[in-house]
């Protein structure tokens, strides 16, 4: 059987990421479409300190979720590859299995502790009652993004994106446009909560059929093996990072729901939520670049994996650039959709959008460490930069105000990046993102010492050493 050439091999596979990447960002375009939809169908339909309180509650709600999850929907892109590969079916089913009884187990308790503390505490009611119903969310959550995992294994991109992103808000916009607007319902933060619960009742259901539908046969006759102490090892990481990573990307609604501001934390969360549009081409590359990346290094195809880490960030920092500029001129015009009291957060809004490009320019450098192994050092590096968010922003926020949290946080993302790529750098010796361009310029300026003038020689050599890590 003829051998297909490397090149060949490189192109099949940049071209597969590619369609699958395309397909990926259609759905999450949708999905993130829907989500904006959502907002403004709830801002329109609730005053703007009820939906801070909807906002500050959805904050402690997606950071407890991802902590239900135990890092399980990150893991099983690791585990169930490999065992595929192996043909370790009874450990491919047992692996299933025990994330989701985990997760379901810990969701339990996050509810209980969590509704004591509310009612033990001093509270408005209208916060007491929201946070009573989403509660219930976290362990609905972390059981549909393992199930969403799954699928995503499986290869069902669409499956695993659209539960999550299209179905659940789009059961909110309807849900709320109805109570609202058909039967006339005087809405608050509570009532939207219940909500956003029925959405993701509804994609947990979907995501269920896509598991079943999707699923290899040959795992039905397989007894189900444990591995849990391997399996516990290699989340523990991951479920700090996850739960970290949501906790970086809310610190700004926490602390100011925390500092009694809930305005000004509905106010930033929309303004963090419209920013992160910027980052859903590098989430639609991620979608399907997660695994490959797990492959590559296993086969120790390090050129090749250089190779497609620099396309995705090319095409990320393309697609960002053009959203960010449009998003940036356009944030007053965006915010005044949302109705009076929220123009305050356009300057927010702008200083996120900066620190969001410059992130895109980087790549799926996150991805990139989980997937070779480095997790504990990627959750080291991640709980640093969340713990120098939280010390930043809280001092930011009493000078400054929502737009103090939107400079910590801005902050914050930059400096993690640039840690991440001296990391992938000296570990792994890849070039984190568009920064491979520059190896290639530093490359040239070998063959230019070598014919420069002596002045120009030594100028260039001092620019070259000045690159290097």
């Amino acid at each position: 059987m003829p051998v297909m050439p490397r090149g060949d091999l490189e192109n099949q596979s940049a071209n597969r990421i590619a369609r699958g990447a395309f397909a990926a960002f259609i759905i999450y375009s949708a999905g993130v479409g829907l989500a904006y939809c959502s907002q403004l169908v709830i801002a329109r339909f609730l005053a703007v300190d009820a939906y801070g309180v909807y906002a500050y509650v959805m904050a402690w709600v997606t950071v407890l979720a991802y902590f239900s999850a135990l890092g399980f929907d990150i893991a099983l892109l690791r585990f169930l590859p490999a065992y595929e590969a192996e043909s370790a079916w009874p450990l491919f089913r047992g692996v299933i299995q025990y994330a989701e009884r985990r997760a379901l187990a810990v969701g339990i308790l996050i509810i209980l502790a969590g509704a004591y503390i509310v009612l033990v505490r001093d509270i408005s009611t209208q916060l007491r009652d929201t946070f009573l119903v989403g509660l219930f969310l976290v362990p609905v959550l972390a059981l549909l993004w393992i199930r969403s995992s799954v699928v995503r294994a499986f290869g069902g991109v669409l499956w695993a994106v659209a539960p999550n992103r299209v179905v659940r808000e789009g059961i909110v916009i309807g849900l709320v446009s109805l109570a609202s607007v058909g039967l006339g319902w005087s809405l608050d933060a509570s009532r939207v909560m219940m909500a956003t619960l029925a959405g993701a009742v509804v994609g947990l259901l979907l995501a269920t059929l896509g598991m079943h539908k999707l699923r290899p046969h040959v795992i039905d006759s397989a007894s189900p093996e444990y591995d849990a102490e391997v399996w516990r090892r290699a989340a523990l990481p991951l479920v700090i990072m996850a739960a970290i990573e949501a906790l970086l990307n809310r610190t700004g609604v926490i602390l100011l729901g925390w500092f009694g501001d809930t305005n000004a934390a509905g106010i930033y969360s929309l303004a963090f939520n419209i920013a992160f549009v910027v980052a859903l081409p590098l989430v639609a590359i991620n979608t399907l670049f997660a695994p490959t990346i797990s492959g590559l290094f296993a086969r120790n195809e390090q050129v090749t994996l250089q190779k497609l880490i620099t396309k995705a960030a090319t095409w990320t920092l393309a697609a960002s650039s053009f959203i960010g500029v449009a998003l940036f001129v356009l944030a007053a015009e965006l915010f005044a959709w949302f109705g009076p009291g929220y123009e305050a957060g356009v300057p927010a809004l702008r200083i996120l959008l900066i620190a969001q490009v410059i992130v895109a320019a980087g790549g799926s450098q996150l991805h990139v460490m989980m997937m070779t192994g480095h997790e504990r050092s990627a959750a080291v590096l991640l709980v640093s930069s969340t713990i120098g968010n939280l010390v930043a922003s809280a001092g930011l926020i009493g000078a400054f105000g929502l737009n103090g949290a939107a400079i910590g946080t801005a902050a914050t993302l930059i400096i993690w990046n640039l840690a991440m790529a001296l990391f992938l750098w000296r570990r792994l010796g890849l070039m984190a993102g568009v920064l491979a361009f520059f190896q290639v310029g530093l490359a040239r300026t070998g063959w230019l010492l070598a014919r420069a003038p002596p002045p120009l020689r030594r100028a260039l050599g001092r620019l070259r050493h000045s690159f290097r890590f």
